[in-house]
Parts: structure tokens; C-alpha cells; sequence
């Protein structure tokens, strides 16, 4: 049985195993979302992404998140991803916490966020951090597989 979550460490986009893992949430999100996949994979540019944070556990790379600003005082939680393996053990959960105090040390007051319907365990995850569901905000406003949420972070 796999280890639980030993490191975090604050990278950008350009680490390797952020990169690594990408791919990995790429193919699964490939899978679950069928042909509408090539519509929400152009809203995933890595280039941009200059906060992320990595979790490791048996000196493997298995966990990832990112936040990108989004206007004064909001940034977007992006690519949040928990290898298989180490799933149900907590890791998303201290990824996402550790977002959230970045960009509140960064001077970020809220978090908003897309995940879709076919991602139930990101509800999941969303919903037991104190996340509230919006109506679904730029692109994906008139996306009916979209569900988007927003935590202020003052509040947390």
C-alpha cells in the first residue's frame, strides 16, 4: 500500500513532474469527458501558470494543483490532480489548502473554479473545502457539463 503524503513544494508550470502529472490528468480527463474534451482542454495552457504546488509521497511526484489570477483579487484553481494510486488518503485536500494559503499570502482574497459533472469526486472534494457553487463564469458559462464554485478566502 502506497505511503502517505510526505512534501510539498511551491514550483511553477516548467517542473517536470508538474508537467508529468498533467499528462496523466490529461488522458483521464480525455476519457471522462468524451468529445467534449477538446473544448475544455484549450482553457488548460500551462504557460501561464506560475503558482503550483506538487505533493510527494514515496519520492514520487503524486499530486498537483495551480492557481492562475483571474482579476483583482481572484485567482482560478487549475489542474488539480491525485495519482489513482493515492487517492482517498487526503492529498487533494492538503494540495487545495495549500493553494488557498498561497494566494492568500500572494494577497488573493477568493478562489473560483471549474470542474464538471463527470469529475464527482472534485464536487466532492470542492464542496467538503467550504466551496460554493456560482453561476458558471466566462467560457464556461453556457456549458451545461460545467459546475463552477468560489471560496473567499478571508472567510477560511
Amino acid at each position: 500500500m502506497p505511503s502517505t503524503l510526505t512534501t510539498l513544494l511551491r514550483t511553477d508550470s516548467s517542473n517536470d513532474d508538474f508537467q508529468t502529472l498533467v499528462t496523466f490528468l490529461d488522458g483521464e480527463l480525455k476519457d471522462r469527458d468524451g468529445d467534449d474534451h477538446p473544448f475544455y482542454a484549450q482553457f488548460n495552457n500551462l504557460d501561464k501558470i506560475k503558482h503550483v504546488i506538487l505533493a510527494y509521497a514515496d519520492n514520487h511526484a503524486v499530486g498537483c494543483g495551480a492557481f492562475r489570477f483571474y482579476q483583482k483579487g481572484v485567482v482560478e484553481i487549475k489542474r488539480m490532480y491525485v495519482r489513482g494510486e493515492y487517492r482517498g488518503r487526503g492529498i487533494a485536500s492538503v494540495v487545495l489548502t495549500g493553494l488557498e494559503s498561497w494566494a492568500k499570502e500572494s494577497g488573493f482574497n477568493t478562489c473560483i473554479l471549474e470542474t464538471g459533472y463527470n469529475q464527482p469526486e472534485a464536487i466532492a472534494l470542492y464542496k467538503k473545502s467550504g466551496y460554493s457553487v456560482i453561476p458558471n463564469y466566462g467560457p464556461y458559462e453556457h456549458v451545461s457539463n460545467s459546475v463552477c464554485y468560489r471560496k473567499e478566502l478571508t472567510s477560511a
